[in-house]
């Protein structure tokens, strides 16, 4: 049982929903270790091959709950804090080997924008407003921005959203890349199980795979690649799934992966 986090399981896919409405879902350290928790349950639940992440109330999540900052004083160190909570967060999303979606309604704003960021599909409804809004209070952007947001829609873009903090309705944020689809709100609940579940019924071996490789693609020079995707490809081939998808095609039926 969670106190600020709200968890769910169904077909295949784990929901973890931010569960301080009142607050726009900011985090405050209960969170962290409620955020950090869930997803390692959602990671290690065999039966879970999907996860998704949003807010309750009217937006996915402000970020760092300021009140909560201002309690530890002038001379907090906040580099200490965030490597107990987000960059523990950020580095189990990263390396689950499962897709996670963002759901996204309302304010995403600072660090709660730079969760959303690491999840590997955000759709947003339309009333979502995105902000890397770190510079309205004199940080810099964290919880993985920096990595993120320049990869997704690239340096100058990434330095302008930073520098200015300026909000992006979901239209914007759509074209510039950050949101893979944008729906109306009303229709944001079931546009998310829909997208989820098709990746809860696809060879999550396979997901896990590519998620890996594109990843290391920004770090990595062609050979290397070229050696993970054998490797992977290596694994992938001796899977059920496989076995499956090619009985499938010369069966002229839809494949039924079971994640194994």
């Amino acid at each position: 049982m969670f106190e600020t986090i709200l968890y769910e399981t169904r077909g295949g896919v784990a929901t973890i929903t931010f569960n301080r409405p009142k607050a726009f879902n900011a985090f405050n350290m209960k969170m962290h270790e409620e955020a950090i928790q869930a997803m390692d349950q959602a990671v290690t639940d065999q039966e879970v091959r999907c996860i998704v992440l949003k807010g309750s109330g009217k937006g996915f999540s402000s970020g760092a709950d300021l009140s909560v900052s201002r309690e530890f004083g002038e001379e907090a160190d906040y580099g200490k804090i965030l490597q107990e909570t987000y960059n523990l967060l950020l580095m189990r999303m990263v390396e689950a080997d499962k897709p996670i979606v963002a759901a996204l309604q309302g304010p995403a704003f600072g660090a709660g924008l730079s969760v959303a960021l690491a999840c590997d599909f955000r759709i947003a409804a339309d009333n979502a407003s995105l902000s890397m809004a770190f510079v309205n209070i004199g940080l810099v952007p964290d919880a993985g921005a920096t990595f993120f947001l320049p990869r997704i829609v690239g340096y100058s873009r990434a330095l302008e959203l930073a520098m200015t903090g300026r909000k992006l309705g979901a239209e914007e944020a759509y074209t510039m890349g950050l949101v893979n689809r944008v729906v109306p709100a009303e229709e944001l609940d079931t546009a998310v199980e829909e997208y989820a579940r098709r990746l809860a019924q696809a060879p999550t071996g396979a997901l896990a795979g590519m998620k890996r490789n594109f990843l290391k693609s920004f770090e990595n020079d062609l050979p290397t690649l070229l050696e993970a995707e054998a490797r992977e490809q290596t694994v992938c081939g001796r899977s059920a799934d496989h076995r499956e998808g090619v009985a499938a095609f010369f069966e002229k039926r839809v494949p039924k992966f079971k994640g194994r």
